[in-house]
């Protein structure tokens, strides 16, 4: 699914995106004007807005996400004097809202839309905060620093100076303290007692040193010691305090040195900034951004932070990976809807999350019905399947949703090893391979990673994304093996065979891209294109062969495959292409295997009957290894039956084997009852093309007579018969 740049219940909206950016930064402006001391008039303070909401446009549509501009928008809302807390509560509200809505794109998924909205937030609030805090700080710390060196004036202007200094202390926005070297604290203003519970004797009755804290860095308290000896004039920490309930205050803290007038060091000043509320909304962003909405899982986000750490572990460090796909998953969503698939994928991470709990174990979901484990420790070579095995046994109790129960299945792709030796791509990547061989086998189980079987799974996916090119660079190319009548020995035609001439692979036979071509769809242009060259290259023979030369003329064999039966258009063009060359219908054979007419409908039969109607061969290729009822030959357009090559492998030995004489010996006869002409494919030797011969099959093809070759193979056997 792909955010919309902008939708609502009346369709899309014909605007353009800079129609889109302006009306965001028009709603941007009527939410924070009234919060805004500024001079400017609302438009004027839109014209502002407006390169702000670019950036954040541009930072949400960037290809690699960087959330830096969504700070400096921050700090330039404090620079316009947008310095009420309501000022930074409506920006997130409106970005939160209206970003994606109306400067989302196409080109990202909802899911990562939202989680960049939540991190541009996220990052928009603490340059805000920043720049505010600096803003504040410098102009406070400026006010105290002024109004403690004005104590030391005359004393005529004491009176004044104390005054002024007490305006500043008590009316400070910021908590301030001052505390003699030895860490007494002296004088705290109202809003520090506040921030630490509202009782100034507990304030006073401490000292400096005993507010210390578990999360506190070894270096706050080094730089400390460097300030009350002289050494230091001041430094900046996060740092948090515990209150008298017994709650946690996080602050920003910038600690002062103050001197006398020989310069002697002889107070600290403490200005304290509040940031609890923000490091909590900073909390619920990351939380939003790194967790998913649904299930309350870790995310791809969190996961691939999590493997990267992991694998740049130190040598000898080992992981497990296990990456889960529910199997039939789409069919609950089809048939219950995606509210009820909500509940399924809920349970399912529910169940899946209480299999991961000891140390080292993790759960994600990455998105739709894949999930992924995470093992890491000492013993992950039998920790991986273990896990994989608790996983599959948590989905094998039945869910119940509407009423029904269903049976929960998964697949499963294990990969583990050293995390120094692999990339967190490297291994998703094996993960995922390994799942859908695990899936392949029948489902409900797991598979471990296999480097040649991952190997051969790259090279199946490169070879289908080269496909459409390679048919447009004519890589693909055509071999003919000649059909021989068993009688007098003539060529009676050739079968068709393509060959992809491929540049890192060489040459390429059918089995090796006709699966991946039915699986792409690109059979069908690809089928077309075999038609038209084959029947090109017949209709040259019939031209070449001297005035004269007995027998029928040269027929060209092409398969069409179970999807070239489906296509709506396999009538007109093979009509198009018969009668734009020339050649007569009945010099072309299409072959369809026995296997993809078993069970056919006359819907499916119809246009082979059209083409057997106009003159065109059908031959059922393959025959005897689909198991078809015999009696079915009476209802198929076929007038060839393909005999398949297992039959003619007990005619190798000798003497030949008589239950498969008997068996080609019968099929035969049936055949010829029914008029149907008998070829065998697989001829190897001198007697097996006598045993065919005498049992009565028609023609026969394979290496005993010539290997599939370039057209003029097939010129010169069918010239020496003329001969």
């Amino acid at each position: 699914m792909r955010v919309p740049a902008r939708a609502t219940g009346s369709g899309a909206d014909p605007d353009g995106p800079e129609d889109r950016l302006r009306r965001f930064a028009t709603i941007w402006s009527r939410a924070i004007f009234p919060s805004t001391a500024t001079s400017l008039t609302r438009p004027e303070f839109e014209t502002h807005l407006t390169p702000l909401a670019r950036e954040l446009k541009e930072a949400l549509h960037a290809r690699h996400f960087d959330t830096t501009p969504a700070g400096r928008v921050g700090a330039d809302l404090v620079a316009a004097n947008c310095t009420d807390p309501d000022a930074l509560s409506r920006t997130l509200g409106v970005i939160d809202s209206y970003l994606v809505l109306y400067c989302g794109t196409e080109d990202l998924p909802a899911e990562e839309c939202r989680a960049r909205c939540a991190r541009l937030q996220h990052v928009l609030a603490a340059g805000f905060a920043h720049a505010l805090r600096e803003r504040t700080l410098a102009e406070q710390e400026a006010i105290a620093r002024s109004a403690l060196a004005a104590r030391s004036e005359a004393e005529v202007a004491l009176h004044a100076t104390e005054a002024r200094f007490h305006a500043v202390f008590e009316g400070a926005a910021i908590g301030i303290g001052i505390a003699d070297l030895d860490g007494n604290v002296l004088e705290v203003n109202d809003t520090l007692t506040q921030m630490f519970g509202g009782l100034e004797h507990h304030v006073r009755s401490r000292k400096v040193s005993e507010w210390v804290h578990p999360e506190d860095g070894p270096h706050v308290w080094r730089m400390y010691g460097e300030l009350t000896r002289g050494e230091r004039e001041h430094f900046r920490v996060e740092k948090p305090f515990y209150r008298n309930d017994g709650t946690v205050l996080w602050t920003n803290l910038t600690l002062s040195l103050l001197r006398d007038a020989e310069g002697a060091p002889q107070y600290q000043l403490a200005l304290m900034e509040d940031t609890t509320e923000r490091r909590l909304l900073n909390l619920r962003l990351r939380y939003e951004a790194t967790h998913d909405a649904l299930t309350g899982l870790p995310n791809r986000t969190l996961f691939f932070e999590r493997l990267e750490k992991t694998l740049a572990a130190d040598e000898g460090a080992r992981f497990g990976l296990c990456y889960l796909d529910l199997d039939g998953f789409k069919a609950i969503n089809d048939s219950l809807g995606h509210a009820a698939g909500d509940r399924l994928l809920v349970e399912v991470a529910d169940r899946l999350q209480s299999c991961a709990t000891a140390p080292g174990e993790m759960v994600a979901r990455l998105g739709g019905d894949e999930f992924v484990a995470l093992t890491t420790g000492p013993g992950t070579e039998t920790g991986a399947t273990d896990l994989a095995s608790r996983m599959l046994g948590a989905l094998s109790h039945t869910v119940r949703l509407d009423g029904r129960e269903f049976t929960v299945r998964g697949s499963v792709g294990i990969v583990e090893g050293l995390a120094a030796e692999h990339s967190a791509a490297e291994v998703l990547r094996s993960a995922d391979i390994t799942m859908y061989r695990a899936k392949a086998a029948g489902g409900n189980r797991y598979e471990l990673a296999d480097a040649e079987a991952d190997a051969r799974a790259i090279t199946r996916h490169g070879l289908t994304t080269a496909l459409p090119a390679a048919l447009e660079r004519g890589e693909f190319f055509i071999e003919y093996q000649p059909l021989v009548h068993l009688g007098d020995g003539t060529v009676h035609g050739a079968e068709a065979l393509v060959r992809w001439s491929h540049p890192q692979h060489g040459i390429l036979g059918p089995d090796r891209f006709i699966p991946l071509a039915e699986h792409t769809g690109l059979i069908v242009p690809l089928g077309r294109w075999v038609l038209e060259q084959s029947v090109r290259q017949a209709m040259a023979w019939q031209q070449q062969l001297p005035d004269g030369t007995p027998g029928a003329p040269l027929r060209i064999n092409v398969n069409l495959s179970p999807t070239q039966l489906h296509h709506p258009g396999l009538v007109t063009d093979t009509v198009e292409v018969l009668d734009r060359i020339g050649l007569p219908p009945g010099s072309l054979c299409l072959e369809v295997t026995e296997s993809a007419l078993i069970g056919a409908d006359e819907d499916l039969l119809k246009p082979l009957r059209q083409l057997a109607e106009m003159g065109v061969d059908i031959a059922l290729d393959d025959f005897g290894t689909g198991y078809s009822n015999l009696a079915n030959l009476r209802r198929l357009p076929v007038s060839v039956l393909k005999l398949d090559r297992s039959f003619t492998q007990g005619m190798q030995q000798h003497p030949a084997d008589p239950v498969d004489l008997k068996i080609v010996e019968g099929i035969v006869s049936l055949a010829h009852s029914l008029e149907l002409a008998v070829t065998v494919e697989g001829v190897e030797t001198g007697a097996q093309a006598e045993h065919l011969r005498r049992l009565g099959c028609d023609t026969a093809q394979g290496w005993y007579y010539a290997r599939p070759g370039p057209p003029e193979q097939l010129r010169s056997l069918s010239l020496a018969d003329a001969v």
